[in-house]
């Protein structure tokens, strides 16, 4: 495996042999390992008196394959050297395929879709199935989103196995799926039904919903002879927790009808056109195999079937590929079984340019886009001017930006930002900021704070607008600033100080009087009280911006005044009151 470009890489389709167990096998067959580590399957076929006295046939065939399976080999151990690896590249985002090939009645169906007598004998779908959910429960990392579709081309139609609205009497019944192509040569296929799956349950009964509605039929080679191409296919969606990116992946699972020799089956009527389509089909998929192992070939015959056409990706495109071939043992089906290796060294050749398929979600990126316009719109509303109220913000706008600014310090994504627009809502939540910075500081010199919240007054308030004299609001105002004075006017010793309680009740009284206008400038122009004004945080943000408790420090810091709370236990949140004194 080489590599290609950035995310970019050739693959070569591996091929693998599965010999069909018999009671009589022929002796002429034998497979060996190679020094390479692939097996090597050999056919030794006499010449025979009655081809005549001049014969040039040749007698001995050599295969390479990457893994040929003995008449012993157990499903399971199918799955995991062949299609394991394919469905483990899917869930990571790389497309996949496994197909089978071979001459009807060589167990290619049994080898895809598994017998119906024993749970052991489940093919490559069911554990495919098993396997992608399994995975998924396991991966916590990653949301995932899994579809399936069932497809099947009889006689150059394609029909859609899974369709939930009809009831099948016939296969002419079921809605027919068309091919059509966009204008980058992509494939989509019209009517055909992705039904959504969460579990493996549901999975499997949309596999054997679609098995009941396939064509099967009874000819001389096989007693249950599917007559039809199918191809069952697994889409898969994954997206990080919190990303934007997502991996889409699909993985093909393809049962192809056998090819037959009508001059050994003797099949007449509606089997005779069956199996002329049969063969035509995997004709044109032969003239792709050709034309794509010839590096010469300008050209490529996909539109010469819908089996190839469908199969476009798989074959030389963006997948990750791997065919089964099965071959029988008999000695009256050596011919087709040499055929059959010959293809499947033809496909070995085949190099597809494999890249991991992400994209990034469109409705998050439309998110993203409308909120890029909306940012855009408060910036040249700020620089024009334009549209920005006059007065206080209410009290709800001022709750809103400290969630603003709550939310924006415990999001972890580094490109946050924050959209405002309004220059009096700016200027509130840099008053929220600095206010958090005094905290900080004041817990960095005074580790014995219970937490940052008791150093960070409440002033909401004093941002809010001064309601009507006697309402909840400006006497709660005017409440605090009258206790915070007379706990001022009284000495160390409790007696009152001189001149303190007059003018701390004059002030209460003018600053009622005055313009909020006037408050806010001399707020902006006194630091002190600009820091004593600010917003009040939730202890849940404090907590997060306080970290860990400091161990105390060896030298005795600078007594600090230690706010009063309404109990002996730290509140949740600090109100920014302190209690009236005693009488």
């Amino acid at each position: 495996m080489a590599e290609k470009g950035e995310g970019e890489e050739s693959f070569s389709i591996r091929i693998f042999g599965r010999i069909k167990p018999i009671k009589k096998p022929y002796g002429g067959i034998e497979v060996s390992k190679e020094d390479s580590g692939e097996d090597k399957i050999s056919f030794n076929v006499p010449r025979q008196e009655v081809d005549g006295l001049v014969n040039n046939k040749k007698e001995n065939f050599v295969f390479k394959f990457n893994h040929i399976f003995p008449d012993t080999t157990t499903q399971e151990e199918i799955f995991d050297i062949v299609a394991r690896p394919v469905v483990d590249s899917v869930l990571e985002g790389y497309n996949g395929t496994v197909f089978a090939y071979g001459q009807t009645g060589t167990g290619k169906t049994f080898t895809i879709t598994g017998g119906t007598e024993r749970f052991a004998d489940r093919g490559i779908i069911p554990r495919s199935l098993g396997h992608v959910f399994e995975r998924t429960r396991q991966d916590t990392s990653r949301e995932y989103t899994v579809h399936v579709s069932y497809l099947e081309i009889y006689n150059e139609s394609g029909f859609d196995l899974l369709d939930p609205n009809k009831e099948v009497a016939r296969l002419e019944d079921l809605p027919r799926v068309t091919l059509m192509e966009d204008g980058d040569g992509m494939v989509h296929l019209k009517n055909l039904s992705q039904v959504p799956v969460t579990s493996e349950e549901q999975a499997l009964n949309a596999l054997f919903l679609g098995d009941t509605n396939r064509m099967i039929a009874e000819t001389p080679m096989n007693m249950a002879s599917t007559r039809s191409h199918c191809i069952f296919t697994i889409h898969v969606a994954s997206r990080a927790v919190a990303s934007a990116v997502i991996r889409r992946a699909k993985l093909h699972l393809v049962d192809l009808a056998g090819s037959e020799r009508v001059k050994k089956t003797n099949v007449v009527g509606q089997l005779l056109q069956e199996a002329k389509y049969i063969n035509l089909s995997l004709h044109f998929l032969e003239q792709v195999i050709v034309a794509l192992s010839e590096r010469s070939r300008a050209h490529i015959p996909y539109r010469n079937s819908m089996m190839t056409a469908v199969l476009r990706d798989s074959l030389g495109g963006n997948c990750k590929t791997t065919m089964i071939a099965t071959l029988s043992a008999d000695r009256s089906n050596v011919d087709e079984s040499i055929s059959t290796c010959r293809f499947a060294q033809r496909v070995a050749l085949i190099k597809n340019d494999v890249s991991l398929n992400e994209e990034t979600d469109p409705r998050i990126l439309v998110e993203k886009l409308k909120k890029e316009v909306e940012r855009l719109k408060h910036e040249l509303a700020l620089a024009t001017g334009k549209d920005t109220p006059e007065g206080p913000l209410p009290d709800y706008e001022i709750d809103k930006c400290r969630q603003i600014v709550e939310a924006y310090i415990a999001d972890r994504d580094p490109e946050s930002t924050l959209t405002l627009g309004d220059m009096r809502k700016i200027i509130v939540c840099f008053r929220i900021f600095k206010d958090l910075v005094l905290a900080l500081r004041a817990a960095a010199s005074n580790p014995s704070l219970p937490a940052i919240t008791a150093a960070v007054p409440t002033a909401a308030r004093s941002l809010r607008p001064p309601g009507p004299a006697g309402s909840a609001s400006a006497g709660g105002a005017g409440s605090g600033a009258g206790d915070r004075e007379r706990s001022d006017s009284r000495g160390s010793d409790g007696k009152p100080r001189a001149g303190r309680a007059a003018s701390g009740s004059s002030s209460g009284a003018s600053s009622q009087a005055r313009d909020p206008r006037d408050r806010d400038r001399e707020r902006d122009m006194d630091p002190p009280r600009a820091a004593a004004s600010a917003p009040s945080v939730s202890s849940s943000l404090a907590s997060t911006l306080a970290g860990p408790p400091r161990p105390a420090r060896s030298a005795n810091p600078a007594p600090t005044p230690t706010p009063a709370v309404r109990s002996s236990q730290a509140p949740s949140t600090y109100t920014g009151a302190a209690p009236a004194p005693a009488p």
